[in-house]
């Protein structure tokens, strides 16, 4: 895949099989990875399971997030926790959107109109386009993690495979 930007990206997914352990590394790390590339990143602080006692005090900001987006006209007046925009520039709010992409139902990180990281499924589903430097930053990331590089596998576009995650 070439993007607007002229650099190739390729498509990657998470495998099934990963430890519940291992898949939060590996969205954690392909989200730390991607950071400087998204301009624009949303989140929904909706899980379906019961969000971990780590990362509650990042949904309650998540959701405080929301009610200030909504009180500032950015997003429906309405309470609800779908599509929270996140500024990945802003540590704070990277930190939120770090905690829980690996248990929420969606989440995604846009670069010029193109998707290229997608997580959801609380945890089960991860797709990224990286360039080659990120890619072999990642997997070094995640090799000293511990994670073998076996974690991702190339996809072809329209074919992403949802990881199943052992909880």
């Amino acid at each position: 895949m070439i993007n607007n930007d002229g650099r190739t990206r390729r498509e990657l997914v998470a495998v099934d099989g990963l430890t519940a352990a291992d898949a939060v590394l590996v969205h954690r790390e392909a989200l730390r990875v991607l950071r400087s590339d998204i301009d624009a990143a949303h989140l929904d602080a909706y899980s379906d399971d019961a969000w971990p006692p780590a990362v509650l005090p990042s949904y309650e900001r998540a959701l405080s997030l929301a009610c200030e987006q909504a009180g500032d006209g950015t997003r429906s007046r309405r309470i609800d926790p779908v599509g929270i925009d996140i500024d990945v520039h802003d540590d704070g709010q990277f930190e939120i959107l770090s905690d829980l992409v690996p248990y929420t139902i969606n989440a995604e990180g846009w670069r010029g109109g193109r998707l290229i990281f997608s997580a959801g499924d609380t945890g089960t589903s991860l797709w990224i386009a990286v360039t080659q430097e990120q890619e072999t930053e990642l997997l070094s990331r995640l090799g000293k993690l511990g994670i073998p590089s076996t974690a991702l596998a190339v996809t072809s576009r329209g074919r992403q495979r949802a990881i199943t995650a052992q909880r």
